[in-house]
């Protein structure tokens, strides 16, 4: 951004520092308007026709727009999918420790990516899949909703869960 005598435009469009429109007017105006009211001239739109120049003050504005980026910063977190693949033949000890990982990725805080993998003649018997996916979804509804059940795609299925 730039700032004061930096500005290289003829003429600018002026905006107040009470955000009032003021016109188009030239530079060394611009400029003598700020030093009344000892505030900067800062280019606000370099690529508008003409430029579009703003009165304040520069190191407050600095300091703002640090601040907010800061804030984002601050507000902005990624939300992380832990997965579970399971098939529909998996035995039950196996199923009971798999549970046991997906309720403490919840409590947690994290989301749950259920994957179901179907091989070969499995296919042909997807409802012992859907009966296994009923099983956990009832043992982890106290700790999950669902978010997305998506259809079958290919040999595999897949629903994210929430946590509560």
């Amino acid at each position: 951004m730039r700032v004061n005598n930096r500005i290289y435009a003829d003429k600018v469009r002026l905006i107040g520092h009470d955000k009032e429109q003021i016109g188009i007017v030239t530079v060394p105006e611009a400029l003598n308007r700020a030093e009344e009211v000892d505030l900067d001239l800062v280019e606000i739109s370099p690529n508008a026709k003409p430029p579009v120049c703003k009165i304040m003050d520069f190191g407050k504005f600095k300091y703002e727009e640090k601040k907010k980026a800061q804030q984002s910063r601050r507000n902005h977190h990624v939300i992380k999918v832990k997965e579970l693949r399971m098939r529909p033949n998996i035995g039950d000890h196996d199923l009971e420790n798999k549970l046991k990982m997906g309720k403490k990725f919840l409590d947690e805080g994290y989301k749950l990516k259920l994957t179901l993998m179907y091989r070969g003649r499995e296919m042909s018997r997807q409802d012992l899949g859907e009966d296994l996916l009923t099983r956990v979804l009832s043992s982890l509804s106290e700790h999950a909703q669902v978010e997305k059940d998506s259809p079958l795609m290919g040999r595999k299925k897949s629903i994210i869960l929430a946590p509560k």
